[in-house]
């Protein structure tokens, strides 16, 4: 089955379409790759998602405005793709949508929103679409996140140690794989969130991202400051767990900085990188994690990835292109993996991941101009391998 993956993060900075053939071969699934392409949100789409955000308030029309228009930006996605990744022609589109909102209540998730209406990415390409993917997971119980801890279950289960997935977007999240016993995973806190939020609110708007580690590099971390962030309870709370920009934002880390005098913008920028460095360092080591294999745009920010080696001590740190699979790109090819499974009538959920009380099949589908691309397979997978790739 050709599929695509659609996918815009909690960074809302772009969005990424990974497109792969893949099949059952016995007890494995197999991703081949296809390629990738990125399109930016329109500046007038981008301002008015970034001015609806928490902890911002908006409007119903706001938010029927943004699922038209982030509907038909990933329509514009979905249709390049289709042509210059597949050749004309895919069986399936699977689409993430935007995240606007992640309800969570002392820690139970009470609902979960991503805007992007599937009709016009169906409508455009003529090709049926897999939306809506965390819902049935949050009805289950669940925190509806991380869904791409199914596909690093499969690709990291058998190898040596405790292999870490990580995923540094706007929240950082880990999926832990252990030798024996259930494996688990959540989001650590933020990645991006706050470097982001801060660069852009300090260069006026010149800037929306720490490019390159720049601002870190030059600054210093203010040692008050950590330790007000680092004192965050969310970080204490038991997995499976997960939050949002509904937590961390701009307000928030005024709210941390009251009272303190006035820290240089560089030292901000590094007490926040080096926040997300020791969150995640302190959630591999809580689980023993023997090797990370990491992906998402915080990889190149260099800075970043100098002060998660300092925080690991030795616990060494992969891109996923080392072993075949792009790293600006896994979270769409992971979904493109939830879709195929969604249109084989197979769960996408690992309960011990999400904390639902079961697994679940995912999404609801949207009809394209021809028949539901829906097989029935066998038993589950038990491992993804990633065609082409070497260990």
């Amino acid at each position: 089955m050709r599929v695509i993956g659609l996918m815009s993060g909690t960074s809302y900075d772009a969005i990424d379409a990974a497109a792969a053939d893949l099949w059952l071969d016995g007890d494995r699934l197999v991703l081949q790759p296809l390629g990738l392409l990125s399109r930016s949100y329109s500046e007038e789409l981008r301002a008015e998602l970034t001015t609806s955000l928490p902890p911002a308030s908006t409007s119903v029309r706001t938010v029927c405005r943004l699922d038209t228009g982030i509907g038909q930006a990933f329509a514009e996605a979905a249709e390049q793709a289709v042509e210059q990744l597949c050749g004309g022609h895919a069986d399936l589109i699977v689409s993430h949508g935007q995240t606007v909102f992640h309800w969570v209540e002392d820690g139970v998730v009470r609902g979960t929103l991503q805007l992007g209406q599937p009709a016009w990415i169906a409508e455009a390409t003529g090709t049926a679409v897999v939306s809506d993917l965390r819902s049935r997971d949050v009805a289950a119980g669940g925190q509806g996140a991380p869904l791409v801890s199914i596909f690093d279950v499969l690709w990291l289960r058998g190898r040596p140690g405790t292999p870490v997935a990580l995923n540094l977007g706007g929240i950082a999240n880990i999926t832990v794989v252990p030798p024996v016993g259930d494996p688990l995973a959540f989001d650590t806190g933020p990645a991006n969130a706050l470097i982001d939020a801060v660069v852009h609110e300090l260069t006026a708007g010149r800037a929306t991202f720490d490019a390159d580690g720049v601002m870190a590099a030059r600054g210093r971390v203010h040692p008050e400051l950590f330790d007000r962030l680092l004192a965050e309870p969310y970080y204490q709370r038991p997995a499976p767990k997960s939050t949002g920009k509904e937590l961390f934002h701009l307000g928030y880390l005024a709210s941390m900085m009251a009272g303190l005098p006035e820290i240089p913008p560089d030292d901000v920028v590094a007490t926040v990188t080096a926040l997300t460095a020791r969150t995640v360092a302190d959630a591999v080591r809580k689980y023993a994690g023997t090797e990370v294999i990491a992906a998402g745009g915080g990889i190149r920010n260099p800075v970043l990835l100098h002060l998660l080696e300092q925080e690991l001590a030795g616990i060494p740190i992969r891109s996923t292109d080392e072993l075949g699979l792009p790293a600006v790109a896994k979270e769409a090819y992971a979904f493109a993996v939830l879709g195929f499974l969604t249109a084989n009538g197979l769960a996408g959920t690992v309960p011990s991941c999400t904390g639902a009380r079961h697994a679940s099949v995912l999404g609801s589908i949207t009809p394209g101009r021809g028949p539901l691309p829906v097989g029935v397979a066998g038993s589950f997978p038990v491992a993804l391998e990633i065609a082409g790739a070497t260990p």
